[in-house]
């Protein structure tokens, strides 16, 4: 993962992240974690939580700025 990525991944998930109250256990971030996974835990472990959620907050960055 680039540093660019890592730097829009932390941007994007603060702004989710204010935009839902930090409810990370609220509606939002539950449909998000079973859309993402199947099951709506990842298969590798916590390592692959991490990265799918910085790369989840470089798009939704990415996407915001393209308003």
């Amino acid at each position: 993962m680039s540093v660019r990525t890592l730097i829009e991944g932390v941007l994007g998930l603060a702004l989710l992240g204010f935009a839902t109250g930090f409810r990370l256990r609220g509606p939002y971030w539950r449909w998000r974690m079973h859309t993402a996974f199947t099951d709506g835990t990842p298969r590798g472990g916590r390592a692959e939580l991490v990265r799918s959620a910085l790369e989840y907050g470089a798009w939704s960055w990415r996407t915001r700025r393209l308003r």
